[in-house]
């Protein structure tokens, strides 16, 4: 069996046909299934008519942390059963027991399982982290028939296992962590949370590419996918939904690490543009959309004569066939020589930019460097690039005005073709329709000291104008 997919077969194989992944096949004991697992089929369950089924409304429990509330879509849902992967030391269980802890203060008793540290060290992180425990019991056990044992006889409100990989189901002749023990004990979990109406929250080891390690099918039988993101050395976090049955995979949430435990980030916007420096060259402002909250984010580029004969085209934070979009209309529509020049682009903050309307502030930035000329610091643009130039309307611009104009941006560059209607209160728009046009408005004209001269073999001017585009 496959290790990363699930995919069945009869024989080794060196490479998955479903998944490509190399030397992830694995033996697997295949047993009929025990009596505990025939028996978990409910006998008296008969289909119903669609109409006549009554539509309840949704009970959501709030969970006290409001990122998190906003990720899984409002608050937990009762029976859900829900997975966050995560890098090791990211904080997956730093989160899970201050959820728990609100839990037990507010809704009754939790059930916090873990089968990779002892209770010893647990108590040692909630001391640092101000956490009482009353109410919050502790399980360290790997056995999960124990487990649910010891859950069925708690009763709780909450149920936490960290992590999924370290328990296992003794009537499966495998090692824990192997495709068929995660499969099975999620399954087993999953049962048990809708049967007893309890939210259960699981934690999971990612692999090196940063996916949850084991089959895909476990992010089949789940509620909920959360992933945890950060870089190495940042204490930021990212909360991201890749699945939800309940809510939008469009959220994301903005944690801190902190010596007593993670804390909401309340103005992201601030945070990502609080270190840009003035006019600063090959740097942008742009807004982004996370779900419904409005990003303001720092897009910047770097160019340099490449010291070989290919280019070097390096993206971060941003998709790298956008990058090369982008590069190539430069080139071609505006005549900038770009084909001897290395192109770095970074989003500072760590933070990854999907959407087409952050092309704008990726171009201006790219110009910005190549001629280099800066930005008007007190300027943000939004715009999708098309690639004969022209420029794009970007969805729900309004709200991402507002978020420019609360932080003090005095002007906004816009595609002309989405700019009825749309207004910010001190907020100057300017709107143009073409990329040629936008980066003229765009750069303030006004080189800087350390630019070269003219006549130095880089393709740059001190001036920016129609004439040497």
């Amino acid at each position: 069996m496959c290790n990363e997919c699930g995919r069945e077969s009869p024989r080794w194989m060196g490479q998955c046909p479903a998944c490509s992944a190399w030397n992830s096949f694995a033996e697997q004991t295949v047993r009929p299934l025990s009596a505990s697992q025939t028996a978990s089929v409910n006998p008296l369950s008969v289909p119903l008519e669609l109409s006549k089924i009554e539509a309840a409304s949704e009970e959501r429990w709030s969970v006290g942390i409001a990122e998190l509330e906003r990720v899984l879509g409002g608050g937990v849902v009762p029976g859900s059963l829900v997975l966050i992967g995560g890098e090791p030391g990211i904080g997956k269980s730093t989160l899970l027991l201050q959820l728990s802890a609100y839990f037990a203060a507010t809704h009754g008793i939790v059930a916090y399982a873990s089968g990779e540290e002892t209770l010893h060290q647990i108590r040692l992180r909630a001391k640092r982290m101000g956490v009482s425990g009353e109410r919050l019991f502790l399980l360290s056990e790997t056995s999960l028939d124990d487990i649910l044992s010891h859950f069925d006889r708690l009763k709780p409100a909450l149920a936490v296992v960290d992590s999924i990989q370290s328990v296992f189901l003794s009537d499966i002749d495998t090692s824990s962590g192997s495709v068929t023990q995660v499969r099975e004990c999620t399954m087993r979990l999953m049962r048990w949370a809708k049967q007893t109406q309890t939210p259960v929250f699981i934690t999971g080891h990612v692999t090196k590419e940063g996916a949850i390690a084991g089959p895909r099918v476990l992010e089949h039988i789940v509620d909920s996918v959360l992933y945890f993101e950060g870089e190495p050395f940042s204490s930021y976090r990212l909360l991201r939904a890749v699945k939800n049955r309940f809510g939008s995979t469009n959220e994301v949430g903005i944690f801190e690490m902190k010596e007593k435990g993670l804390a909401e980030v309340d103005n992201p916007s601030q945070l990502f543009i609080s270190q840009r420096q003035g006019d600063s060259i090959g740097s942008a402002v742009t807004a982004t959309l996370e779900g419904s909250r409005p990003l303001l984010v720092v897009v910047q580029a770097l160019t340099s004569l490449t010291a070989f004969g290919l280019p070097r085209r390096t993206a971060n934070g941003v998709d790298f066939g956008r990058l090369l979009l982008i590069t190539a209309v430069l080139s071609r529509r505006l005549g900038l020589r770009l084909g001897n020049q290395d192109i770095i682009v970074n989003v500072t903050g760590g933070i990854k930019v999907n959407e087409p309307a952050a092309d704008l502030a990726l171009a201006l930035a790219i110009a910005s460097s190549f001629k280099d000329i800066p930005v008007a610091a007190d300027m943000a643009m939004m715009g999708e690039v098309g690639l004969s130039g022209e420029l794009r309307a970007v969805p729900q611009l309004e709200r991402r005005l507002a978020e420019a104009a609360r932080l003090g941006f005095k002007r906004c560059l816009v595609p002309r073709s989405g700019i009825k209607g749309a207004r910010a209160e001190g907020l100057e728009l300017i709107p143009v329709s073409t990329l040629r046009e936008a980066v003229k408005l765009g750069l303030t004209g006004k080189p800087a000291s350390s630019s070269p001269s003219k006549g130095e073999d880089t393709g740059e001017s001190e001036t920016w104008d129609e004439n040497n585009v």
